[in-house]
């Protein structure tokens, strides 16, 4: 079996695909990588709250150890964002991440890390994809985990703690404390929850413990997946804004007093919004393809360049490293901001949407309305369609072959083929058909004025490219 990396890292069902030889074999590759490139090479390793992912850590330990690659393990659970800053810390080669992020809980996954605090460039997985192995060369049970702690090859870190503390110099968290405001934060069961029981033991923290099934709901932060968080905040009638992040704690979803769901299109423009007009910030903002059409119009009224790129968050990681971005953000709730490192952070985020509270005095709502009184209200919808593989391949061959011109009473004006198929109806409304790079499914998305608007438009494009 050929392993080969998605839009982020590799990922595959327990036991199925995602085994003891075939992670064993995905870190050879790494490790073969690493080597070709230092002498000395080391990496910073760690998981989130998945099943077997203590376990696996280990599996990818030995291997860097036998290949004589330093590690420096992460002890406990650790989130996606303290995986990318460990580099940074520890002066290592690589982060390497065991985790699925927002996939069901069968799966399980991989990702790999750059020495900058962000996602190892697609050129460079590349190589890492070439140099696995077709088996596992090493017999693993030969090894001793504790040995190799002892020799010193292998040594726990704390990064949870450092973390904390990077938090702690980045936000006032004691005005966000000790504000008059109630906040909540989910953790969908991830990686998230000991970070925010640490920092705000005395919000409203839900799904705060270790539970490796999801209690069955995949762990990616849209509203059909975080249904009990909203209706805790409608029900508590006192928490002024809700946090939730995926399970490796790198993508964030927010909510408003009214347990409404704010998208990450929303949180995209609140970011930008808050970063230059209240804290005067410039810079370019970078965003992926699926996203809303209004922050080109934001970006438009601030004076601010933009730049549309493939999905993947690779791909604004590598703008953020020659160029000074001051947002980037993709459809998936994947956001990084200047000032930090490139890469996604829920939590970081969700922290400086709270301080743009706090801050001005405003509600989530009204700092909402500053950004519709602007650009207009507009609502996004998407729709993951799990398709038979003959009836996705014959859709993206009619999307490659220009058939489609019209989606029920919607007539195509133009189409973008940057990355996926987006067809636009007006300046503000259109339908997107992309095939995930990450899961067996056909993505659709719409934006329109409002949620009913939008949701025709995917019923739409649902009965049109469903006729053979």
């Amino acid at each position: 079996m050929k392993i080969r990396f998605g839009t982020d890292g590799w990922r595959a069902v327990i036991a199925k695909d995602y085994t003891v030889e075939n992670v064993a074999r995905v870190a050879q590759g790494t490790a073969n990588w690493l080597l070709e490139r230092n002498d000395k090479p080391s990496v910073v390793l760690g998981h989130d709250c998945r099943f077997g992912g203590e376990l696996f850590s280990q599996v990818v330990a030995k291997v860097m150890a036998i290949n004589k690659v330093k590690v420096f393990l992460c002890q406990g659970i650790a989130s996606t964002p303290m995986i990318s800053m460990g580099p940074l810390k520890y002066n290592a080669d690589l982060g390497i991440v065991i985790t699925a992020s927002h996939n069901p809980p069968e799966y399980n996954g991989y990702k790999l890390k750059g020495s900058y605090g962000g996602p190892l460039m697609e050129e460079q997985i590349l190589e890492v994809e070439e140099l696995i192995p077709d088996t596992n060369p090493h017999d693993l049970d030969m090894i001793v985990f504790d040995d190799l702690i002892e020799s010193g090859i292998v040594e726990w870190v704390d990064m949870e703690t450092y973390y904390c503390n990077y938090l702690e110099e980045k936000f006032d968290l004691e005005a966000i404390r000790s504000s008059n405001l109630e906040f909540a934060f989910d953790a969908m069961y991830g990686s998230g929850q000991n970070v925010m029981r640490r920092l705000f033991p005395d919000i409203t923290l839900v799904h705060c413990e270790r539970q490796p099934l999801f209690d069955g709901i995949p762990p990616e932060p849209l509203l059909r997946n975080l249904q009990e968080f909203s209706e805790i905040i409608q029900l508590a009638e006192n928490i002024d804004c809700g946090l939730a992040v995926d399970g490796d704690a790198d993508r964030i979803a927010l909510f408003d007093h009214q347990g409404n769901y704010v998208d990450s299109h929303h949180t995209m423009l609140l970011l930008i919004h808050y970063l230059h007009r209240y804290k005067g910030l410039t810079g370019k903002v970078a965003t992926g393809f699926s996203s809303t059409v209004k922050i080109a119009e934001l970006c438009k009224l601030y004076n601010l360049p933009l730049e549309v790129v493939k999905i993947g968050f690779k791909h604004i990681c590598g703008l953020m490293l020659k160029e000074d971005i001051l947002m980037g953000g993709e459809e998936s709730g994947g956001i990084a901001v200047t000032g930090h490192v490139p890469e996604r952070d829920g939590i970081y985020n969700g922290l400086l949407i709270w301080e743009a509270m706090v801050k001005t005095g405003k509600s989530l709502q009204e700092l909402i309305q500053e950004i519709y009184d602007l650009t207009g209200a507009f609502a996004f919808e998407r729709s993951d369609l799990r398709l038979s593989q003959e009836d996705k391949d014959r859709i993206v061959a009619n999307c490659e072959k220009d058939h489609y011109k019209q989606f029920g009473p919607y007539k195509v004006q133009r189409v973008e083929t940057l990355d996926g198929f987006k067809y636009y109806f007006n300046d503000h409304e259109w339908l997107m058909i992309r095939p995930s790079g990450t899961e067996p499914v056909l993505r659709t998305y719409a934006e329109s004025s409002t949620r009913e608007n939008a949701l025709e438009i995917l019923k739409a494009g649902y009965d049109t490219i469903m006729k053979k």
